[in-house]
C-alpha cells in the first residue's frame, strides 16, 4: 500500500494562486494562455535562451518565431531519458507536408542532472530537410503507431548539421519568470510529493487530486504499474484531466483495461487551465467505463473497416454524452 500523505490545502492553493498570476501575465503579456501543459516550460527555456516569441498553442501548432518572422518547432529530449532520440507520435503524410512551411527545428537537449533543467545544446535543421528525411525514413515504418524518433547520428550524418552549443543569456525575454516558475515548481513538489509536476502534465492531476484529498503517484504505469491516485484507505484511481468534456483513453489494449478495473473509480474531470481553476469532476464505476470503451472501439474498428484502413491506435475518447451511459456522478 503507498503511504498516504495529508496535504496542507492553504499552503497548496497559495502556491496555485502565485503561479495564476504568472500565467495571466503570459496570457497578457504574450497571448500564451496554458504554460504549464505538455511540458511548455522547456519551449519556454528554449525561446528565452534562443531570443525567440512564443507562438500561443500547443499540439498542431508551431512553437515560435524569431524577430525575422520565421517559423520553429522544437523537440527535446531530457538527459535522464532512456530514449536518446528525439520523437515523432503519430505522423502523417499531412504533419510531414507542414514541416515545410517551418522554417527550422530545434533538436534540443535538455540537461536535468540538476534542478531546474538547462538547455545546453542544440541542432537547428531546415523544416524541408526534416520533411524530407521523414518522408523517405518513414516508408520503411509497418507499425500502425506510426511513431518514428530521430537521432543525433540521423541528424550530422544524413541531413548535415552540426551541433550547436547554448550560449546562456542574462536577460531573456522571459527570463524574469523563469525562477519564479522554479521555485513555485519545487515546493509544489515538497507539498504533494510529487515530482516533475511541469513536465508531465500532473500538476492537472494534482489540482484535482488535492480537491479530492487524494494523493498522486509520481511514478504512474509503465514498468511500475502504478495507478495515477490514492487515496487513505489505500483505494486506487484512475485520472483524466481534460480542457473540455471530452476525455481521451490512449493505448486501450487488455492489459489496461484489466488495470482500470482494479480501480475504486475512473475520475473525469474538467479544469481551465487558464484560470487554473477546476471545473467539473465526475466519478464513474470501472467496469461501465471499461463496457463503452470496449463498445466505443469496436464501433471505431467498424467504420475504418468499412472505408478499408486499419486502426492506427487503440484509442476512443468519453464525451459528456456518454457520462450518462456509464452513469458518472458528478462530485465536483
Amino acid at each position: 500500500m503507498n503511504d498516504f500523505k495529508p496535504i496542507d490545502k492553504s499552503r497548496f492553493f497559495t502556491l496555485i494562486e502565485k503561479y495564476r498570476k504568472i500565467q495571466y501575465f503570459f496570457l497578457n503579456e504574450f497571448g500564451v494562455d496554458d504554460i504549464f501543459s505538455n511540458s511548455k516550460i522547456y519551449e519556454i527555456v528554449i525561446a528565452n535562451e534562443l531570443g525567440h516569441n512564443l507562438i500561443p498553442g500547443h499540439s498542431g501548432s508551431k512553437d515560435a518565431k524569431d524577430n525575422s518572422g520565421r517559423i520553429y518547432e522544437y523537440k527535446h529530449y531530457k538527459e535522464s531519458s532512456s530514449n536518446h532520440t528525439w520523437t515523432f507520435n503519430d505522423f502523417s503524410d499531412t504533419t510531414i507536408e507542414e514541416l515545410n512551411s517551418c522554417d527550422y527545428v530545434i533538436f534540443a537537449h535538455m540537461s536535468d542532472e540538476q534542478f531546474p533543467e538547462k538547455f545546453d545544446w542544440y541542432y537547428k535543421v531546415p523544416g524541408k530537410t526534416v520533411s524530407a528525411f521523414l518522408l523517405e525514413a518513414t516508408k520503411r515504418i509497418t507499425n500502425t503507431r506510426k511513431m518514428i524518433n530521430i537521432s543525433k547520428n540521423n541528424i550530422e550524418q544524413e541531413m548535415g548539421v552540426v551541433r550547436a552549443i547554448v550560449m546562456p543569456v542574462a536577460a531573456g525575454k522571459y527570463s524574469k519568470w523563469l525562477p519564479d516558475i522554479y521555485s513555485i515548481e519545487k515546493e509544489i513538489e515538497e507539498c504533494t510529493c510529487v515530482t516533475h509536476i511541469l513536465t508531465s502534465n500532473k500538476i492537472w492531476e494534482v489540482l484535482v487530486a488535492v480537491k479530492l484529498d487524494h494523493n498522486v503517484n509520481s511514478e504512474q504505469g509503465g514498468r511500475s504499474g502504478a495507478h495515477d491516485a490514492f487515496d487513505e484507505k489505500g483505494n486506487q484511481f484512475e485520472y483524466k484531466v481534460s480542457k473540455t468534456f471530452s476525455w481521451n483513453f490512449q493505448d486501450i489494449s487488455e492489459n489496461v483495461l484489466q488495470k482500470y478495473k482494479s480501480d475504486k473509480a475512473i475520475i473525469l474531470a474538467v479544469v481551465d487551465k487558464t484560470k487554473i481553476e477546476i471545473i467539473a469532476i465526475c466519478s464513474a464505476e470501472p467496469n461501465k467505463v471499461v463496457r463503452r470503451l470496449k463498445q466505443k472501439l469496436n464501433e471505431k474498428r467498424e467504420r475504418i473497416k468499412s472505408k478499408g484502413k486499419a486502426l492506427r491506435r487503440l484509442q476512443v475518447s468519453l464525451s459528456k454524452g456518454d457520462l450518462g451511459k456509464i452513469n458518472a456522478r458528478q462530485i465536483f
